[in-house]
Formats: structure tokens, C-alpha cells, sequence
């Protein structure tokens, strides 16, 4: 069974009514007309009314099953995931938002293999309004996972991730990646009509200026609303020659009361059932916008555990507590455990010292208000920017012990 892939192109021409200024705009989503339905005979169907045809294109992705509509681009501001989905039924779940610079994507989650028989956008000749109509019918697993895969685009790979040109030797740059969770597709947490992504891009931008005034070079690895998948951050990593990894995060977890600020750093096993809890919600995010993990390997993954171990491990340590003890002296407020170690992909890089940084968790109303404090947040960021340059130096002395 050849793989589902689809791609259409609106032309202005076959749209007298509708001025090209019009065209040139988002195609906003309209909740209240579209409609997902389960029909008989193992069939649904997916109807998406957009102010405008935009070119698409329609693939799935198996372990879990997945349906991916990716648009050419689409406004879903203002739309709930209960505003097109009215109850699961063998479309489960529904997630949609923005993906990549000028691309919107969602992603249905299917409870059982099921694949598109037909895939069409008619647009209005009169008014330019179009309806995306996708119809599913129940296939065998076998059939499903033959078919699964995202379809080969040489030009869908962001730039950033193109090779790296070889190294300066006299490069004397100190580079610091931040990285801030979420974006695009996956909000992360929320509260009280607050996303995660926000809070952290902005305090990403935020570090990053604090950074810049002290003289270090900071690199954020999205600074827009987009998703970037949990490879590509280390991918940036890499292609920026980062000397630190800095994953900021604001989760919200109901166990155990989780407040105040923490650091983690990678290990194979958590240090507690709520960190295992947290790194398997993280790893999680690029199901959910529909990342193809079809090429992930195991085995290599558990040699970069390895190598992190031997060569990295103690340097990631040393950039916590620093980073830590930095927070602490802005005021925190700090965890009662601030230092924890976990599973995190996002920390498996082998040659960089790398932490992510619970920041606070959305689910706790104090460390919500402190996100929420731009007095707070410029506090924080210098703490934290005082801790990255004391490691900075101390991990410079170190190296220069061992050369010795």
C-alpha cells in the first residue's frame, strides 16, 4: 500500500470574487462548521472549514497511530480541541497549532488503524471559503503501519539543521544554547490561560539579553511560536557549538505538591516516581505534534547515555549546582530537592554539559505568580546568569588542571 501523501495548490485565478490581498492571509478556522463523524462500516470523517483554500498535505504515522494535516497555513487561534471534536470515537484526540515558519499543523490521534480513502478541499468559486474533507476507513494494523511514515521532503528540514562548518581553532567563543520548552502545536502546560510556551520563550529572550550584556554569546534554539522536535534542540546545540545546553521548562504536576525552582540533569533512571513521571510527559510532546520517531534507535541512545557518563556527566553535575546555588542567591524560590536527575532526550547530548530547569510549575499559584512578575523573571535571569558564568570559569580551571 503506497503511503498517503497529498499536496494542494489554491489558484487565485479560479477565485474572481476574492482579491489576492484576501488570499495572501491566514486561512482562519471556522469551529463552529467543521465536524469530525463516525459513520458506519469502520469509516469517519474529518471536515475542516477554512475562510480560504491553502495548499495541504495528509500522511500518518504509526506507534501511535496519527493523522497529520499539515497546511500552508491555518489559524486555529480561538479553537478548542472540544470545538471540533464533540467525544472521541475512533478520532481520539485532536491537537493543532503552529509547526514550522508559515506551516500550521494538526494531528488526530486514532484509537484503532485507519487510513484516508479520500482527501479533498473544494473552494467556493463565489466567496473562496473551502471545506478539507478527509475520509478514514479501518485497515489492519499491518496495512496501517505499510503505509505510516511522513513523506520525504528535502525541503522540509529547517536550515539550522544543515552540517556545521568545521571548527576555528581560534574560536575563543563561549556559546550558551537556551531552549525554551514547547512551542507552536504543543502548549506545554497551562493555567489560568497561561501556556508554558509563552512563558518560556519570553523568558528565554529575557536570559538570553541578560546573557548578552555579561559578554556570552546566547543562542535560543526557537524564538518564535513553533514547534521544534526534541532532536533538533540538540541538533542546534551541535550546529551552534554550544558550549551549555539550557532546557527551561514551567510544568504543571499534581503529585507530591511540586513548587519551586529545579534542576535536572540526565540519567537512565529518575531519581523519583514524580521526575520519572515529568521526563515521560517531556518525551511525550513530540507524539503529540506529530513528530515521526520511525527513525529513533534505541541502542544508539543508550550509547550516548554511555558516553554522557564518562565525558559529560560530571561537567552537567558541576553546571547544576552552580546554576542552582545562582537561583537560590536571587531568591528563588527553590524546591525542597532542587537538584534531580532523570531520562530527559532533550539532555542526551554527549559532548555538551546540558540541564533542564523547572523554572517553577504552573500548578503551584506561587511559582505561577513569580512567572507572571516581570520583576521576578529579571531577578531570576540574572541569578541564573550569574550561575552559568561562575561555571564558566570554574569549568575553565578545571580543564586547565587536567591539561596538567
Amino acid at each position: 500500500m503506497k503511503r498517503v501523501f497529498l499536496s494542494l495548490i489554491c489558484v487565485l485565478g479560479l477565485i474572481p470574487q476574492v482579491s489576492a490581498q484576501e488570499m495572501l492571509a491566514l486561512a482562519r478556522v471556522d469551529p463552529a462548521a467543521s465536524t469530525v463523524e463516525d459513520g458506519w462500516f469502520g469509516r469517519s470523517t474529518l471536515r475542516l472549514h477554512l475562510s480560504q483554500g491553502v495548499p495541504f498535505r495528509v500522511f500518518t504515522l504509526d506507534d501511535p497511530a496519527r493523522l497529520i494535516v499539515d497546511f500552508r497555513e491555518a489559524d486555529f487561534s480561538g479553537v478548542s480541541e472540544s470545538d471540533l471534536l464533540a467525544e472521541p470515537g475512533r478520532i481520539a484526540a485532536l491537537r493543532f497549532g503552529a509547526f514550522q515558519p508559515g506551516w500550521s499543523r494538526l494531528v488526530a490521534q486514532l484509537s484503532e488503524p485507519m487510513l484516508p480513502v479520500e482527501i479533498g478541499m473544494p473552494v467556493g468559486r463565489d466567496d473562496g471559503r473551502a471545506v478539507l474533507e478527509i475520509s478514514l476507513k479501518s485497515v489492519a494494523p499491518e496495512d496501517f503501519a505499510a503505509a505510516a511514515g511522513a513523506p520525504a521532503d528535502p525541503n522540509w528540514a529547517p536550515a539550522f539543521l544543515q552540517p556545521a562548518p568545521p571548527p576555528d581553532p581560534q574560536d575563543d567563543r563561549f556559546v550558551v544554547v537556551i531552549d525554551p520548552g514547547h512551542g507552536g502545536i504543543d502548549p506545554g502546560a497551562e493555567a489560568e490561560g497561561v501556556a508554558e510556551k509563552d512563558l518560556m520563550l519570553s523568558f528565554a529572550r529575557l536570559l538570553a539579553d541578560t546573557l548578552r550584556r555579561a559578554g556570552v554569546e546566547a543562542i535560543l534554539t526557537r524564538d518564535d511560536d513553533i514547534f521544534v522536535a526534541l532532536e533538533s534542540r540538540v541538533a542546534i546545540a551541535h550546529q551552534a557549538r554550544g558550549d551549555l545546553f539550557l532546557s527551561l521548562h514551567a510544568d504543571s504536576l499534581s503529585e507530591g505538591g511540586a513548587k519551586g525552582a529545579t534542576v535536572y540533569t540526565l540519567s537512565e533512571e529518575a531519581s523519583d516516581a514524580a521526575t520519572e513521571h515529568l521526563a515521560a510527559r517531556h518525551d511525550r510532546s513530540d507524539i503529540i505534534a506529530g513528530a515521526d520517531l520511525t527513525g529513533s534507535d534505541d541502542q544508539v541512545a543508550g550509547v550516548l547515555l554511555d558516553l554522557a557518563r564518562q565525558e559529560t556527566e560530571p561537567r552537567s553535575e558541576a553546571l547544576a549546582q552552580t546554576l542552582a546555588a545562582g537561583m537560590k542567591e536571587a531568591g528563588g524560590p527553590m524546591n525542597r530537592r532542587p537538584l534531580r536527575r532523570a531520562g530527559f532526550s532533550v539532555l542526551k547530548s554527549a559532548d555538551i554539559p546540558s540541564v533542564l530547569v523547572e523554572i517553577g510549575f504552573l500548578s503551584s499559584k506561587r511559582d505561577l505568580a513569580n512567572l507572571r512578575d516581570p520583576v521576578w523573571r529579571q531577578g531570576m535571569a540574572e541569578g541564573m546568569a550569574r550561575g552559568i558564568l561562575r561555571w564558566r570559569d570554574e569549568d575553565a580551571a578545571r580543564a586547565a588542571l587536567v591539561r596538567q
